[in-house]
């Protein structure tokens, strides 16, 4: 995958995955409004709540991706029960890039391709999932392998457990990556305006979704 190595190649930051957003960027809209692509979210079909939650940038501080959230708002998975009560899908924009030098001339940045999108979604999907079997100090290990794991699948996504769904993006039906798991789904494919889309959720089918452009970022609460 050309898309998702964590360090560049002179050692310097590259790409920012979920886990390694500073939380001063969380639930703010200044970090979207910096962002030079347009974001998307569900489309009008939802009428559920809508909420901001991460950019992610690069080390001269341009936003490369960020997510949004849709439904209710996950916690981290303790038990069945209430992993079942949850109805939540995150949608992930990533801008679409060929590999470039940093802005701040300290390294080469990464391709974004689909396969970035996809291991953003399936890292995600895990930062709000934890086996109810499993002790606290154990689950840094287990989110360790299981985000390795998800890395390696979005490296091939044209092999199981990858299938494909149709969606609708802005209205035209795009053909996207699709698996599913004991936590949840993961889906990630391309849209027309110069982005990559992951998404991933629970509780929610993702048969049923469409996306579009967010019109207006600062209506996400």
């Amino acid at each position: 995958m050309e898309t998702t190595s964590r360090v560049d190649t002179d050692g310097a930051p590259g790409t920012v995955t979920a886990q390694e957003v500073p939380a001063a960027r969380r639930r703010t809209v200044d970090g979207y409004l910096e962002a030079s692509f347009p974001w998307y979210g569900l489309d009008e079909a939802f009428t559920g709540p809508r909420w901001l939650m991460q950019v992610g940038t690069a080390a001269d501080g341009t936003v490369q991706h960020g997510s949004t959230g849709h439904g209710d708002e996950p916690s981290v998975k303790t038990d069945g029960s209430a992993a079942e009560k949850e109805r939540f899908a995150a949608v992930i924009t990533v801008a679409a890039s060929p590999v470039r030098r940093s802005g701040d001339g300290t390294g080469v940045l990464d391709a974004t391709t689909v396969s970035s999108a996809a291991w953003l979604a399936g890292s995600g999907l895990l930062a709000y999932t934890w086996p109810p079997q499993m002790d606290h100090t154990l689950r840094d290990d287990w989110l360790d392998q299981q985000t390795e794991t998800a890395f390696t699948l979005a490296d091939d996504l044209g092999s199981a457990p990858w299938s494909t769904l149709s969606l609708p993006v802005d209205g035209v039906p795009v053909e996207f990556h699709y698996r599913e798991s004991e936590f949840g789904w993961v889906l990630a494919g391309s849209a027309h305006e110069g982005v990559h889309i992951g998404a991933y959720g629970r509780g929610m089918s993702a048969y049923g979704l469409g996306f579009a452009v967010i019109k207006d970022i600062t209506t996400y609460e």
